[in-house]
């Protein structure tokens, strides 16, 4: 597997992933040709030091997983930077064949590097499974999240 910063080829792959769940199908456009806002996104996020679009590849050079790790910089901890996890998704056909443990190896051997404090992510209460996941990974629910969406 090689991990590796996303391009915006990629970008139809990733969608595909995010928008392939009970989740994902309610709110994500897969199309062809995707619209455009996924392409804007991109280019923020790509143009913005703190922000890592990362891919998986098989050995084939499919893209079979995706996540973000955007690192904040903090006040707290003595300025502390945490590195917040988003947009975890292994490819369907993909999963059950440890690429989420090997991703948040690498996931936090990058935090490392970056001099992180914390790693940390959300979860949808609605994903029962990828809760466990990350309990028997070593992450803990010390808090309680919440959002207000505009």
């Amino acid at each position: 597997m090689t991990f590796r910063s996303a391009t915006r080829e990629d970008l139809p792959a990733i969608i595909e992933m995010i928008a392939n769940d009970a989740l994902g199908k309610l709110r994500e456009k897969y199309q062809d040709p995707l619209p455009k806002e996924y392409y804007s996104a991109f280019d923020r996020i790509d143009g913005d030091e703190n922000q890592e679009l990362r891919v998986i590849e098989n050995s084939e050079g499919e893209v079979i997983a995706t996540f973000q790790l955007s690192f904040i910089q903090y006040l707290t901890y003595v300025g502390g930077i945490r590195c917040l996890v988003e947009n975890v998704h292994v490819r369907e056909d993909q999963t059950g064949k440890g690429i989420g443990k090997q991703m948040f190896q690498w996931i936090i051997r990058r935090a490392k590097e970056k001099g992180v404090h914390l790693v940390q992510l959300t979860s949808n209460k609605q994903r029962p499974d990828a809760i466990r996941f990350y309990e028997k990974l070593g992450f803990k629910a010390t808090h309680e999240g919440l959002k207000l969406h505009l």
